[in-house]
């Protein structure tokens, strides 16, 4: 049964089994029956008075019994029918949903379905369907890699065919019915077979617009991108073919969209008059990157920036380089510019000739932590950030690269990028530093303010500490000049604040007292 069930369900002509059944079948108790007859007569022949007998107005109850009966009949077993044989036209909602239930073992109907057939040079018939929800276990490395069964004249052949489906696309569920291909195929003839070629690409055409579809719908689509968005983000890593039509798909929070998405086509048809380029941040949520400083001057300028949270944006983002020939533009990373007005040119050149001796002093404070100290041309309010190389990682790149657990620490190192410091000359507290620099570089406070600038943007930047008891020694240094407290009264501070107590303890007494 669970072969033909397997590979025979949607063959046109029926096969059938012969199965035996039993049935339980009352029949009447016979024996009893004779055994009263023989009494009664008995009864008769003893007595030969006549006996008045009531008569009963019900008979009796005959007494039965249950008895098993095995029988043998004809049963069909390929009671579906080949739903992909029929037009489209005729068929209706349910019975897609209840076939879509039946090939993926599913609880929830489609969310979308694709019926179509291929003809020509090649011919298929194909039914495509994507699921409501995503499978838990979706990007598990044991899973199996795609959802399409794949007939050949109506015989199941096989469902874990890799070469019918990319793996981005593995959530896909379905059935592919070739005419083309041998019913004798085996697996190795299966990879080199050119007519799978043919059909992988028209499967994936198909799925795209299908997603298209999804897409017009805006509700759909929402719960779509929660579940299979992390999908579309892996093709455009691995499918270069189909990369710009996948990144019409993509959304993203922005500093301009609210609480709901948006779409990169509604973003250029957004963008300021002169903005040549698309500009975004990555990080770990949203939250975080709206009160991230890299993106101060984009939001004093009222450009929008993109927010992606996800960790396989950084992989997409490296294969993505442009969309409707705007080019994408990463905030936390060198060479971003922005237009500039002659007297602001005139500003920045001025402003660079006087802080140039505090970057120096800087640079030679931090030494290899850093590569340079500039000015920044995206701070608005922060007095100084981290920024990484244009071509290497980010930093929250490098937090995800430090997170996989059979990394390689030796081939890492090459990737890690070397950091830029830029410090925003109209801060206050630049402006003192560069003040207490120019009067004495070697002074103490000096390279104790500017370490702590460094740690604190390496934090602000989303990079981890490197030592973070040295850190927190001089917040708490900070602390005590602050509170005014040296470092000699330092051990006779509880002993003062023993008496203190002692004392207000006295007076609380003396009030009672009073």
């Amino acid at each position: 049964k669970d072969l033909v069930k397997k590979h025979s369900e949607f063959i046109g002509y029926d096969i059938e089994l012969e199965v035996e059944k039993t049935n339980e079948k009352e029949v009447t108790d016979d024996e009893e029956e004779e055994e009263e007859e023989k009494k009664e007569d008995e009864e008769k022949k003893e007595g030969d008075e006549p006996k008045v007998e009531e008569v009963k107005d019900e008979e009796k109850k005959k007494k039965t019994k249950k008895v098993k009966e095995v029988t043998k009949e004809m049963e069909k077993l390929n009671k579906n029918k080949p739903l992909w044989t029929r037009d489209p036209k005729e068929i209706t909602k349910e019975e897609y949903a209840s076939f879509y239930k039946a090939i993926s073992n599913d609880w929830e109907e489609h969310l979308a379905v694709k019926h179509f057939s291929v003809e020509g040079q090649l011919e298929f018939r194909a039914i495509l369907f994507i699921p409501r929800r995503a499978p838990f276990d979706m990007f598990e490395p044991n899973k199996k890699k795609n959802n399409i069964k794949l007939y050949v004249r109506r015989v199941f052949i096989m469902d874990n065919c890799e070469d019918l489906i990319p793996e981005w696309l593995s959530f896909i569920k379905g059935i592919v019915d070739s005419e083309d291909l041998p019913l004798n195929i085996s697996r190795e003839n299966l990879q080199q077979n050119k007519i799978l070629k043919v059909i992988k690409k028209n499967i994936v055409k198909k799925t795209l617009e299908m997603i298209e579809e999804v897409s017009e719908n805006k509700e759909d689509f929402a719960k779509f991108n929660e579940h299979f968005g992390k999908n579309l983000k892996l093709g455009i890593h691995e499918d270069s073919q189909n990369r710009k039509k996948l990144a019409e798909f993509m959304r993203y929070y922005s500093t301009k969209s609210g609480e709901e998405t948006t779409s990169l086509k509604d973003y250029v048809t957004r963008m300021k008059e002169g903005q040549k380029e698309i500009y975004y941040i990555t990080g770990e949520n949203k939250t975080k990157l709206e009160n991230s400083p890299f993106i101060e001057q984009c939001k004093k300028r009222g450009l929008e920036v993109l927010f992606m949270c996800d960790p396989i944006d950084e992989y997409a983002m490296q294969q993505l380089k442009e969309f409707e020939d705007k080019k994408f533009r990463c905030v936390t990373k060198e060479g971003l510019k922005f237009e500039e007005t002659e007297e602001e040119k005139k500003q920045k050149e001025e402003e660079k000739a006087a802080f140039e001796a505090l970057c120096k002093t800087m640079k030679d404070i931090l030494g290899d932590k850093v590569e340079k100290v500039m000015l920044s041309d995206r701070l608005a309010q922060a007095p100084c950030i981290l920024v990484t190389s244009e071509y290497g990682w980010s930093a929250h790149m490098e937090q995800i690269m430090k997170m996989q657990a059979l990394r390689d620490s030796s081939t890492s190192s090459y990737m890690v990028s070397k950091k830029t410091m830029e410090i925003n000359a109209a801060h206050p507290i630049v402006k003192t530093l560069k003040a207490k620099a120019d009067s004495d570089a070697n002074d103490k406070t000096v390279k104790d303010l500017v370490l702590l600038l460094f740690e604190t943007s390496l934090l602000t930047s989303g990079f981890s500490l490197e030592d973070p008891a040295g850190y927190a020694e001089r917040i708490h240094r900070m602390i005590k000049l602050g509170l005014s407290i040296d470092d000699d009264d330092e051990e006779d501070a509880p002993i003062e604040a023993d008496t203190t107590a002692a004392e207000d303890e006295g007076e609380s007494k003396m009030e009672e007292v009073d």
